[in-house]
């Protein structure tokens, strides 16, 4: 999977329809998290940085994590990232930042990682107590919406009432969807969800 990612970095943000879906999750975020200049946030499967951009201006720090080298040079060489966005390399399902957070977002990354129950701990264990989530992605579809090519995707979206329940049975209370944008592709909509949630004051 990384590897295909890696040969897409260099086009990566000319795609206008994923300017388009980063804009509106990253406005979305913005209407449903309240930021704050102390705040240390974690992006999971940052790619390029296109929703760190959106972030990084309010919050102290945020920690791009991807398994891609590519996307996160590309992400790295932005002038308006340095200073503001530390990229790493790593797959935090399997090695765990020595660190938490107040906030995990993630945009289009979910539907990557095989084990979602293991993904959805993993945020949780790198969240402080009272920490938030922000994630988006998929409404559940027919498989259509991936060309055939497309490397590492392991969900037709995901269906927001059993999303929920997995949340809430890692520790996540107040879980509230908003839909964030709507892909068209083909002649066919694409709902896209964000889920916002809070870690458990007691975890």
């Amino acid at each position: 999977m990384s590897q295909y990612f890696n040969e897409k970095a260099g086009v990566w943000d000319a795609d206008e329809r994923r300017k388009q879906l980063s804009s509106a999750i990253g406005s979305s975020i913005l209407a449903h998290i309240p930021l704050h200049e102390r705040m240390e946030v974690l992006d999971f499967g940052a790619g390029t940085g296109l929703i760190s951009a959106y972030v990084a201006p309010r919050v102290h720090k945020i920690v791009a994590v991807d398994t891609s080298e590519s996307m996160l040079a590309a992400l790295a060489a932005k002038p308006e990232l340095r200073g503001r966005v530390e990229a790493i390399c790593v797959d935090i399902t399997e090695r765990s930042l020595d660190k938490r957070f107040d906030l995990v977002i993630s945009a289009m990354a979910m539907h990557h990682v095989p084990d979602t129950a293991a993904l959805i701990q993993s945020f949780a264990d790198h969240l402080k107590p009272g920490g938030k989530l922000a994630l988006a992605d998929l409404d559940t579809e027919d498989g259509s919406f991936h060309p055939d090519e497309a490397a590492g995707v392991f969900h037709r979206g995901f269906d927001r009432g059993e999303l929920q329940k997995m949340l809430e049975k890692r520790g996540f209370a107040d879980v509230h969807f908003f839909t964030a944008h709507t892909i068209m592709k083909d002649g066919k909509e694409y709902p896209v969800f964000l889920v916002t949630a809070t870690k458990s004051q007691a975890a």
